[in-house]
């Protein structure tokens, strides 16, 4: 089951203290960014967030979860989501304790050779 865009948006509205926030429709669900950083998944109306040592910190009692099948465990939150103080803080620390995303390379123009 997909999340619900309602659901994509409670969040988005929830962190909007802890940065830029973007989302972005992935693989049928979605990865959340802050400043350009991905830093959760939202899937199947759940929010995963990147596992991070300052996260956990913060968290204390952690529950983890992989988002999907396959993928590498992350932390789910789930009473927390509410408490819009407490996910900002949560999400400011996980973006500032993520590496800045390496820039994409620049495709090369093509020219089709002339005969």
């Amino acid at each position: 089951m997909a999340s619900d865009l309602s659901f994509v948006e409670f969040v988005v509205e929830q962190i909007q203290n802890a940065g830029v926030i973007r989302y972005r429709k992935m693989f049928g669900e979605y990865a959340l960014y802050c400043n350009d950083k991905v830093v959760a998944l939202m899937c199947d109306n759940q929010l995963f967030v990147k596992p991070t040592k300052a996260g956990k910190l913060f968290i204390g009692e952690i529950v983890e979860k992989p988002p999907y099948k396959g993928a590498k465990p992350s932390f789910l939150i789930e009473d927390q989501i509410e408490n819009r103080d407490w996910i900002s803080n949560l999400i400011s620390i996980t973006e500032e304790e993520l590496p800045t995303p390496k820039p994409k390379p620049k495709k090369k123009k093509t020219r089709k050779k002339s005969r």
